[in-house]
């Protein structure tokens, strides 16, 4: 399968400790199976940041996903629900030490408004069922992290 990364500058070489550690499913490599995605990722981080908008193309064998016995641990969330909005609470939130062994998870993006959520979250305004359905991004979506140099190491750029 090819997997897409948007950015706003061109790399050789992935550095997972150059990512922000407090993503939804932690500090790592993020990709899409999605290319507008990474598009609109790439013009997004370019605004901010400046640069010049690239999406990045990455092979990647899909089996390496199911294939109990390769030593990659995977976690795939198909769909938003609680233990998918547990997740990402935990790994957003700056106050945990909150750190998982997964090579490789997947799963849908939380919405933009994940901060406001997450904290009525916490302060007991929203159920754990109430944060997953309003985390679920409205349009579709999806994102692959790759959160090891073992899984990185999958990863090659085409």
């Amino acid at each position: 399968m090819i997997l897409y990364h948007g950015t706003n500058m061109d790399f050789d070489r992935i550095d997972i400790r150059k990512s922000n550690p407090y993503k939804d499913f932690g500090q790592g490599f993020y990709l899409t199976d999605i290319q507008e995605q990474a598009r609109n990722l790439a013009a997004k981080k370019t605004r901010i940041f400046g640069g010049e908008p690239i999406v990045m193309q990455f092979l990647f064998d899909e089996n390496m996903l199911s294939d109990t016995g390769n030593g990659i641990k995977v976690l795939k969330f198909d769909l938003p629900n609680k233990e998918w909005a547990e997740f990402i609470y935990k790994n957003r939130n700056r106050e945990m030490d909150f750190h998982h062994d997964y090579d490789i998870v997947t799963g849908p993006i939380a919405n933009d408004g994940v901060a406001y959520l997450l904290g009525r979250y916490e302060e007991g305004t929203l159920t754990l069922e109430e944060l997953a359905r309003e985390l679920e991004y409205k349009q579709l979506n999806s994102q692959y992290f790759f959160g090891t140099n073992r899984a990185i190491k999958l990863l090659h750029r085409i």
